[in-house]
């Protein structure tokens, strides 16, 4: 839990709520607190005084907070206004013990904001083995990430033509109807899908499917039994690379 100290100057940033806790003064048993807030948010600009709790959450973008998130905000607001009444009246004590619920609040808040705010990546995963499709869509999903499932390459192809291209495709090679080859090739063939970043996930070799490695096949190759973290820490590393880039 964050603590935020008697001494003066100590501060507290939360970035994705946009709000700096921090002690202005300190003299004998009165203490100064500032919370410098955005521009439109002016209940909590240095000197905290009485307006309605959702002027927080009104600063925020639209559609940022869910209900449950607002009613939390609010609680955190009036545990800050509690806290300026308290020191008001010399319950110096009192009023650290309610600070501290309130940056607690605040510390659990930000990070949340932060999970809704930032979007997932989105992966269509091309397997034929309902086992192994199931549980790597599994993992992918506990690791943040959008997926949808697809049982060859002619069903992938089949979705790819009516939805939005996701950020990666994982594909099986040895599968039924349209195998891997074959699906790369349609894919890499079509300019609809230029740029599309395509991972396989075999347990082939490149080689014995006869698929290239670069713009006109693969991006990457990850032979089976593959490490389900590396993946993910490779996906969101590239992902990354390509979105600063």
């Amino acid at each position: 839990m964050l603590v935020l100290s008697r001494r003066q100057n100590d501060k507290i940033v939360f970035p994705n709520l946009g709000i700096t806790v921090e002690i202005l003064k300190v003299a004998g048993r009165s203490v100064r607190v500032g919370v410098a807030a955005p521009e439109e948010v002016s209940v909590l600009r240095h000197e905290i005084v009485e307006q309605e709790g959702h002027a927080i959450a009104d600063a925020l973008p639209a559609g940022m907070l869910s209900h449950r998130l607002r009613n939390r905000l609010h609680t955190a607001n009036l545990a800050l206004q509690l806290t300026i009444r308290q020191l008001e009246r010399g319950m110096v004590q009192s009023a650290e013990q309610t600070l501290q619920k309130a940056l607690g609040e605040f510390e659990s808040l930000d990070r949340e904001i932060a999970d809704e705010t930032q979007p997932r990546p989105r992966a269509l995963l091309v397997e034929d083995d309902r086992n192994e499709s199931e549980l790597l869509a599994g993992f992918l999903r506990l690791s943040e990430f959008e997926v949808d499932t697809a049982r060859d390459g002619r069903e992938a192809l089949n979705r790819l033509s009516t939805e939005a291209p996701p950020d990666v495709v994982l594909l099986d090679m040895m599968m039924p109807r349209l195998d891997g080859p074959g699906t790369v090739t349609e894919l890499r063939s079509n300019p609809r899908y230029e740029g599309l970043r395509v991972y396989a996930v075999s347990g082939s070799s490149p080689e014995e499917c006869g698929v290239r490695t670069g713009p006109h096949g693969v991006d990457r190759w990850f032979s089976k039994p593959i490490n389900p973290e590396r993946l993910v820490r490779e996906i969101r590393r590239e992902l990354d690379a390509c979105q600063a880039g």
